[in-house]
């Protein structure tokens, strides 16, 4: 595209929010860079001349983080320092009106689904063969392959579906030759994301097909890892188990947010599961595939939340003391059913009730990673920092997990396996040595 410098034009690509607007951001530096125009992600040199905001708008502080990176990128337009400021994803495919009237100096808005719109821009046009083909801004041993794109469910404080739209799957094929793709290039660990995993395939094979997805990928030569992430647990397809046990490549790890335990929470919030059921599918889990990695995300302060809710929440996760938990505090957003209702808890008590959930999961975790020490499991290793090299165990996905601490004389290669010997467990984190 013709700015008003003489220089070429250099894209920075800053991404706000999951991994599913990470994996947007690097297809759109695939198209761009197949068009010969400059991009990279995240820049910290400055000596870029168009910024792309991919935003989140999911809840309340991701809202906020997002506009505040767009007044930042602004600011630095007002100062000479970059030409265009564009702005895409989430947040601008609902707020788009109202965010042109309060930030008119953007130069032009797009939503989640105007990827070939937004290059019109670059004066280039969609390149319908690179399907698949992506700028990493991950390491490059491990990425994420979105398998689908929005979502059918209706739970009451959702709003993914008004920015993404309806469950649309990716096919088969397409899916394989994308992970094929990523292991030419390195990629030794794919995660598998979606709105909703189980879903797949039902509107494009007209029934559940992750595990026929699963046998696939698992039959990529050089994938070491594949991961899943964001089950639903209503009418969960307990094949996705059998095709675990199948394939020593499918990680004994299941990220199921199940958002409450609660019925009256449960209810409100429009799972269509019960705690009954919840606890039900968890014990058939464990017992389908012994020693899975169970990590679940939960909701503090949804409308009419009770402290016997809240208890019945700490025992639950008492009972059935799962691996990995996040947490969010409520957050009342627009369009949603949950919104008719009245956001009756303050945000201090919302967030306190997070906090003393996390407490009880604190101490879950620590006796968990305690009961590893003296034992040795295979180790990815991530990164180095401050002299130490990091990694995971298969049952730590990237940046909400733990992490290992590995101790070794010798130098390891990023994104190489090694075996490690737990010596040391703290709350979230392991550390060990190299075998």
């Amino acid at each position: 595209m013709k700015s008003k410098t003489l220089k070429k034009d250099k894209v920075n690509i800053i991404t706000l929010g999951c991994s599913k607007n990470l994996v947007d951001s690097e297809v759109l530096s695939g198209q761009l860079q197949a068009s010969d125009i400059d991009v990279v992600h995240e820049n910290k040199k400055l000596d870029h001349n168009i910024v792309v905001v991919n935003t989140c708008g999911f809840i309340d502080k991701a809202k906020e983080e997002s506009i505040n990176t767009i007044f930042d990128q602004l600011e630095l337009k007002r100062r000479g320092k970059l030409d265009k400021v564009f702005v895409t994803g989430c947040l601008s495919e609902r707020y788009r009106a109202d965010l042109e009237a309060e930030m008119p100096e953007v130069d032009a808005w797009f939503g989640t689904m105007e990827l070939p719109l937004m290059l019109k821009k670059f004066e280039v046009d969609y390149k319908a063969e690179l399907i698949g083909e992506r700028l990493l801004s991950t390491p490059q041993h491990y990425a994420y392959l979105k398998i689908s794109e929005g979502c059918n469910r209706t739970c009451s404080f959702c709003a993914i579906p008004l920015m993404r739209g309806q469950h649309v799957s990716k096919p088969i094929e397409q899916l394989v030759a994308e992970a094929e793709g990523l292991v030419k290039k390195g990629v030794k660990e794919i995660m598998l994301i979606a709105q909703e995993l189980t879903y797949y395939g039902l509107d494009i094979y007209k029934k559940r097909e992750l595990p026929r997805l699963l046998d696939a990928l698992a039959a990529v030569k050089g994938l070491e890892w594949i991961r899943l992430h964001y089950a639903y647990p209503s009418k969960f397809p307990l094949e996705i188990l059998d095709a675990m046990n199948r394939h020593d490549n499918i990680c004994k790890y299941l990220d199921m947010p199940l958002q409450h335990a609660s019925n009256n929470m449960l209810k409100a919030m429009k799972r269509n599961i019960t705690r009954e059921a919840m606890s039900e599918l968890i014990h058939t889990i464990r017992e389908k595939v012994p020693g899975i990695c169970l990590r679940t995300t939960l909701i503090a302060g949804f409308p009419g939340e009770t402290e016997e809710d809240i208890q019945e929440l700490k025992d639950f996760l008492i009972e059935h003391r799962f691996d990995r938990v996040g947490i969010f505090s409520y957050s009342h957003e627009e369009n949603t059913s949950a919104h008719l209702l009245e956001d009756n808890i303050s945000q201090e008590d919302k967030e306190l009730r997070a906090q003393e959930i996390m407490e009880v999961q604190q101490e879950i975790s620590l006796e968990k990673n305690q009961e590893k020490v003296g034992k040795t499991f295979k180790v990815i290793v991530d990164r180095k920092e401050s002299g130490r090299y990091l990694g995971r165990t298969e049952f730590d996905s990237v940046e909400v997990d733990n992490e290992v601490i590995i101790n070794s004389k010798k130098k390891l290669e990023i994104g190489s396996f090694v075996n490690v010997l737990i010596t040391k467990a703290f709350d979230y984190d392991l550390e060990g040595e190299v075998m």
